[in-house]
């Protein structure tokens, strides 16, 4: 590979990031169309690199990253709905569109057509959740997004795993496929959470931010390559991994410790930085791709350049309707049992009794799960199916070869057919979500007056923990973590706004130290 060329697509990238931005328009988007149409350009020589580099050094990392941020609080108290879109509807996806793909591409084969069926199968929710307060999206919707984010890449990641080992000969089942995937589930959490653990309990020995820092970049990479090298899920690993580090780092007493605040700015500057060159680097890298996938496509008569193209088009119909189907299966069901639920309250005493004694219990414990989304809701999460850097990410490390030796069947394809469909979906939902969210016109206005008052809430417990006696200025800033803290575990504020009002305090007292 040619380094200048990697220097100059990351450099474009930056530009056409800032320009993009600033215009309203998804980066990604940009960047993957000019690096299609440079691969066009005469003496441009083919990108290769192998598959487990993709797999190994970009996926771990930008996974790491996305779910740094989420609540453990939301997620555990709306499961049931993350589950089904996470896991239960990336399955139902992947499944359908692998039958398809071998419907319309034969010569593929069953096996490679679920590889392909797994790469399109996850949709992209966490750039809209990213996006939620500009497009108006409501909390519940960015609640259960957020969610799905965080498993449904593991999900379709871990059935590309099982559909590559099939393609390699290695003897699958349904039944057998399932067992595998539970196996190497609960493996990958259990090494996820161990090297969480030994990462919190080396780090506060460290006291020193460029250590701490160079510590957790390598927890995703170990945590994924040990788990892999155990047959189990990498993925999972780095998603356990990142949930136990960063809710333990700035909410659990016990992990705080002085000058910790310099590691966590240091720290979130640092992820920024990682995610933008990766994002930018594998957006280019596929589209660098195009016209060589399509010289080989061309000349190849199984399945064909034009056969492909139509399966491409197909396929991005089918996922975007798949997407919209199963939301409003998912969510209609769960509206329909609340509606059956509230009926028999209101008519069977007895049964009311039951009903508020669990909803009493859940508020102890964290929470009465949100309501099922309205019609609007569901209509708008229904149209993120916005496919991203996962699925690009996934099709470049199909290996180029099969434990055989032989070449992979229908790479050129798969890799084509991920690029038109992930364009696909960001042209036709990406440029629309917006434009949705304003014609739907729900009404969130109560929602961000209450998140308002929870902030004013929050600011007020860090105030007067701020105003008690303290031995110097940091024991004063400490104190209003501590306090921030402890409001979550009360269920007086909620995770994330915790977290925020704690960046606060950690940019204060960075600011008081630096005017020292």
């Amino acid at each position: 590979m040619n380094g200048v060329q990697i220097l100059l697509i990351i450099g474009l990238g930056i530009f056409v990031s800032s320009m993009a931005r600033r215009r309203g328009v998804e980066p990604g988007m940009i960047i993957v169309v000019l690096a299609a149409a440079a691969s066009f350009i005469p003496g441009v020589p083919r990108l290769e690199l192998e598959s487990e580099v993709i797999l190994a050094i970009v996926i771990p990392p930008l996974l790491y990253s996305a779910t740094r941020g989420a609540s453990f609080a939301n997620f555990g108290a709306n499961i049931r709905s993350i589950w089904a879109l996470g896991v239960l509807l990336v399955a139902v996806t992947c499944g359908a569109l692998g039958f398809l793909s071998s419907w319309l591409l034969p010569t593929l084969g069953l096996s490679v057509a679920f590889v392909l069926g797994a790469v399109l199968a996850p949709p992209d929710t966490i750039t809209t959740v990213s996006h939620g307060d500009e497009i108006g999206l409501p909390q519940r919707a960015t609640t259960i997004l957020t969610g799905e984010s965080l498993v449904n890449d593991a999900t379709a990641l871990t059935l590309f795993s099982i559909a590559v080992a099939a393609v390699n000969g290695e003897h699958t089942t349904w039944s057998g496929g399932f067992l595998e995937f539970l196996r190497t589930a609960s493996i990958g959490l259990g090494i996820g959470a161990l090297f969480a653990y030994g990462a919190l309990r080396i780090r506060k020995r460290l006291q020193n931010p460029t250590l701490e820092t160079s510590l957790v970049l390598l927890v995703p990479f170990t945590a994924f390559l040990a788990a892999e090298e155990v047959h189990a899920s990498g993925i999972l690993a780095v998603v356990m991994a990142a949930f136990s580090i960063s809710v333990n780092l700035t909410l659990d007493p016990q992990h705080q410790y002085p000058g910790g605040y310099r590691t966590r700015l240091q720290e979130e500057q640092v992820w920024r930085v990682l995610d933008f060159l990766l994002e930018t680097f594998v957006f280019a890298y596929i589209g660098l791709q195009l016209k060589f996938v399509l010289a080989e496509l061309a000349e190849s008569e199984n399945p064909g350049l034009a056969r492909t193209l139509v399966a491409a088009a197909v396929l991005l119909v089918a996922a975007i309707v798949l997407r919209l189907a199963g939301v409003f299966v998912i969510f209609g069901r769960w509206r329909l049992k609340e509606i059956g639920t509230e009926r028999r309250a209101e008519s069977d005493v007895y049964f009311r009794a039951r009903y508020q004694r669990w909803r009493e219990r859940h508020e102890r414990r964290g929470g009465v799960p949100l309501p099922a989304p309205t019609t609007k809701e569901m209509v708008l999460v229904g149209w993120t199916g916005m496919r991203g850097i996962l699925t690009l990410a996934a099709a470049a490390s199909i290996p180029e070869h099969t434990a055989s030796g032989q070449e992979f069947p229908g790479r050129d394809a798969i890799q084509a057919i991920a690029l038109f469909v992930t364009l696909g979906t960001l042209l036709l939902q990406g440029t629309t979500i917006g434009w949705l969210a304003r014609k739907l016109n729900i009404d969130v206005t109560a929602e961000r007056a209450e998140t308002e008052r929870l902030r004013a809430r929050g600011r007020e417990l860090a105030a007067e923990a701020a105003s008690q006696p303290a031995a110097d200025v940091d024991a004063s800033f400490e104190a209003q973590r501590l306090a921030l803290g402890k409001a979550v575990r009360d269920r007086v504020l909620p995770e994330e706004i915790a977290r925020e009002l704690i960046e606060d305090v950690d940019l204060r007292q960075a600011a008081r130290h630096t005017g020292d």
